[in-house]
Protein backbone atom coordinates (compact mmCIF):
# COMPACT_ATOMS: atom_id res chain seq x y z
CA UNK A 1 0.00 0.00 0.00
CA UNK A 2 1.23 3.49 -0.85
CA UNK A 3 0.62 6.41 1.48
CA UNK A 4 0.29 9.86 -0.08
CA UNK A 5 1.12 12.74 2.26
CA UNK A 6 -0.64 16.03 1.63
CA UNK A 7 1.13 19.10 3.10
CA UNK A 8 -2.06 21.17 3.26
CA UNK A 9 -3.86 21.66 6.54
CA UNK A 10 -6.81 19.40 5.86
CA UNK A 11 -8.74 18.51 9.01
CA UNK A 12 -10.28 15.57 7.18
CA UNK A 13 -7.75 14.17 4.70
CA UNK A 14 -8.98 13.53 1.17
CA UNK A 15 -8.53 9.98 -0.08
CA UNK A 16 -6.55 9.90 -3.32
CA UNK A 17 -5.44 7.04 -5.50
CA UNK A 18 -2.26 7.03 -7.56
CA UNK A 19 -2.74 7.41 -11.29
CA UNK A 20 -1.57 4.40 -13.26
CA UNK A 21 1.94 4.91 -14.60
CA UNK A 22 2.49 4.66 -18.34
CA UNK A 23 4.83 1.96 -19.62
CA UNK A 24 6.89 4.57 -21.46
CA UNK A 25 7.20 8.32 -21.78
CA UNK A 26 6.76 9.88 -25.21
CA UNK A 27 5.54 13.14 -26.68
CA UNK A 28 5.92 16.35 -24.71
CA UNK A 29 6.79 16.86 -21.05
CA UNK A 30 6.02 20.15 -19.29
CA UNK A 31 8.67 21.45 -16.90
CA UNK A 32 6.83 23.78 -14.52
CA UNK A 33 8.86 26.26 -12.48
CA UNK A 34 6.73 27.37 -9.53
CA UNK A 35 8.87 30.55 -9.20
CA UNK A 36 10.72 29.70 -6.02
CA UNK A 37 14.38 30.76 -5.86
CA UNK A 38 16.67 28.50 -7.92
CA UNK A 39 13.75 26.58 -9.38
CA UNK A 40 15.02 27.48 -12.84
CA UNK A 41 18.40 25.96 -11.96
CA UNK A 42 16.76 22.74 -10.80
CA UNK A 43 14.65 22.51 -13.96
CA UNK A 44 17.64 23.10 -16.23
CA UNK A 45 19.62 20.32 -14.53
CA UNK A 46 16.61 18.00 -14.53
CA UNK A 47 16.08 18.60 -18.24
CA UNK A 48 19.73 17.71 -18.95
CA UNK A 49 19.32 14.41 -17.11
CA UNK A 50 16.00 13.59 -18.78
CA UNK A 51 17.25 14.41 -22.30
CA UNK A 52 19.97 11.77 -21.87
CA UNK A 53 17.43 9.14 -20.80
CA UNK A 54 14.56 10.17 -23.08
CA UNK A 55 16.09 11.31 -26.39
CA UNK A 56 12.78 11.26 -28.32
CA UNK A 57 10.85 13.40 -25.83
CA UNK A 58 10.20 17.14 -26.25
CA UNK A 59 10.41 19.40 -23.19
CA UNK A 60 8.49 22.67 -22.80
CA UNK A 61 9.10 25.20 -20.04
CA UNK A 62 6.35 26.96 -18.11
CA UNK A 63 6.38 29.14 -14.99
CA UNK A 64 3.80 30.09 -12.41
CA UNK A 65 3.63 33.83 -11.67
CA UNK A 66 4.12 33.13 -7.94
CA UNK A 67 4.69 30.12 -5.72
CA UNK A 68 2.20 31.41 -3.16
CA UNK A 69 -0.89 30.56 -5.22
CA UNK A 70 -2.03 27.70 -7.45
CA UNK A 71 -1.21 27.98 -11.15
CA UNK A 72 -3.74 30.13 -13.00
CA UNK A 73 -6.46 28.23 -14.83
CA UNK A 74 -5.26 29.40 -18.27
CA UNK A 75 -1.74 28.11 -17.56
CA UNK A 76 -3.08 24.74 -16.37
CA UNK A 77 -5.27 24.46 -19.46
CA UNK A 78 -2.37 25.34 -21.79
CA UNK A 79 -0.12 22.72 -20.20
CA UNK A 80 -2.88 20.09 -20.41
CA UNK A 81 -3.45 20.87 -24.10
CA UNK A 82 0.24 20.88 -25.06
CA UNK A 83 1.76 18.17 -22.88
CA UNK A 84 1.14 14.61 -21.80
CA UNK A 85 3.24 14.83 -18.63
CA UNK A 86 4.14 17.52 -16.07
CA UNK A 87 7.10 17.80 -13.76
CA UNK A 88 6.72 20.53 -11.16
CA UNK A 89 10.01 21.72 -9.69
CA UNK A 90 10.45 23.15 -6.22
CA UNK A 91 13.70 24.65 -4.99
CA UNK A 92 15.19 27.04 -2.46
Amino acid sequence: MTTILDPTDERVPVRRALTARPESISGTVALLDISKPRGDVLIARLEEQLRERLPGVTFKHYAKPTFTKPAPEDLRRKIAEECGFVIEALAD
